[in-house]
């Protein structure tokens, strides 16, 4: 698939979808690939950013993703950033730091979900539970304030 198609498909299949403050899914999704290529990503990466929660959030399905003409490289990051149900956060940590290049998508990720104007729209408790698993997942993958990986 082309960049421009798999920005396509992750849009699509998220189509409908909101954040948690309310705001349309891919203004995320577009963050995240933006992060990917700021912090020097590749087009794997890239690709993964735009897909890395189509398949945790049941957008697409995991046949899909096996069947899709992505490189396998960009199959793999987006296998090991979904979460998986009832996975304690180290496995999941466990998994993203040993598939190469998944680490930058995750930082992106995080770094996307844990800005301070996204989670000012939410309640204090729902801010202050996501702040601290952000955090505590930052620990886990060994992500220190200021560093990429």
């Amino acid at each position: 698939m082309t960049p421009a198609e798999v920005e396509a498909t992750a849009r699509a299949a998220h189509s409908g979808q909101t954040d948690k403050a309310g705001r349309p899914y891919e203004e995320h999704l577009r963050a995240v690939a933006e992060g990917v290529r700021a912090r020097g990503g590749d087009e794997d990466q890239i690709a993964a950013a735009w897909l890395h929660d189509a398949v945790e959030d049941d957008r697409l399905s995991l046949k899909w993703l096996e069947q899709a003409p992505l490189t396998r490289r960009t199959k793999d990051i987006v296998l090991a950033v979904t979460k998986r149900p009832a996975e304690p956060p180290e496995a999941y940590a466990a998994r993203i730091l040993a598939t190469p290049g998944a680490l930058l998508v995750k930082e992106a990720d995080l770094a996307h979900n844990a800005d301070p104007e996204r989670l000012a729209v939410l309640d204090e408790p729902t801010r202050t539970r996501l702040a601290e698993k952000y955090a505590r997942m930052r620990t886990l993958l060994g992500l220190v304030a200021g560093e990429t990986p």
